[in-house]
């Protein structure tokens, strides 16, 4: 029996197949130049926004002050030095308390990774504390520790140290099993499989976990600083956020997302630096 259909009207009933772009690319790296384009244009696009609702807008400064009294504000902070030795205060802060938590989450969670027993005995008590907010905990600082540094530096280092831990644990469990066995019939032992092949798999998805959790690191020490501290640019955004500075409050949560983005790229680097066959692969 023929086909009574038309072939035009076949030709149309085809599936046409979507031609490559650059920009559609899936899974693929693209052209240097158009990241470097739209990495400018990330930036740059908001702040076009902002300066043209600020300029041909009818709002209140105090509301929304224009990106020109930002930089006035920054100025001014940076003159005195303020925002100058909050930044470093600040700085200093995520630096212990990140620090510690990293030095302990990163050998438990390989630990708990590598272990059932030991996932068995510590997974359950990290869960149940990982959904705990960690400002909560700040009254019982307080009462424990007083209203100096220590109560600051103990709330970043829980509010990063279970996460860490098990976005380590997780990175482990997948380690190909297959690896470990090749190692145990090369002649290899338990401290082999751990030493070299189970850390040098999981440690690009290590770093990935610090760079991560590093961000909520800065973001609780913004927030034991609006509570109690004498200086920090989270106590510098409440002091501000008082006598409707909100010039200055733009100008310090600025500072802190540069910050951010500089620790986030050092931390990109230094995965292609250390781990060049992970960055191959990717």
């Amino acid at each position: 029996m023929q086909n009574s259909t038309p072939r035009s009207i076949q030709s149309l009933m085809k599936p046409k197949p979507m031609k490559p772009t650059v920009f559609w690319r899936l899974a693929e790296d693209i052209p240097k130049p158009l990241y470097t384009t739209l990495t400018v244009l990330s930036i740059a696009l908001p702040l076009l926004l902002w300066w043209a609702v600020t300029t041909f807008g009818n709002i209140d400064s105090k509301f929304l002050p224009s990106p020109a009294k930002v930089l006035e504000a920054f100025g001014r902070l940076w003159s005195t030095r303020e925002l100058l030795k909050d930044t470093v205060a600040s700085l200093w802060r995520v630096g212990v308390g990140f620090l510690f938590a990293a030095l302990l989450s990163i050998p438990v969670g390989i630990l708990m990774g590598s272990f059932p027993s030991i996932r068995a005995l510590l997974e359950p008590l990290f869960g149940l504390v990982r959904y705990m907010p960690a400002p909560a905990f700040i009254p019982l600082l307080i009462l424990y520790q007083g209203v100096d540094e220590e109560p600051k530096i103990t709330l970043i280092f829980l509010g990063t140290f279970f996460f860490n831990s098990l976005m380590v644990m997780d990175t482990v469990k997948f380690v190909p099993k297959d690896l470990i066995e090749a190692t145990y019939m090369l002649g290899g032992n338990r401290r082999a499989a751990l030493t070299q092949v189970i850390l040098p798999h999981v440690l690009p998805g290590i770093l990935d976990a610090c760079r991560i959790n590093l961000a909520a690191a800065w973001q609780l020490v913004i927030v034991s600083e609006l509570i109690a501290a004498t200086e920090g640019l989270g106590r510098r955004i409440s002091v501000a956020g008082r006598f409707l500075r909100t010039d200055e409050i733009f100008a310090g949560l600025i500072v802190i997302g540069v910050i951010g983005l500089t620790f986030d790229l050092l931390c990109q680097y230094l995965l292609r630096v250390t781990c060049k066959w992970a960055s191959q692969k990717r």
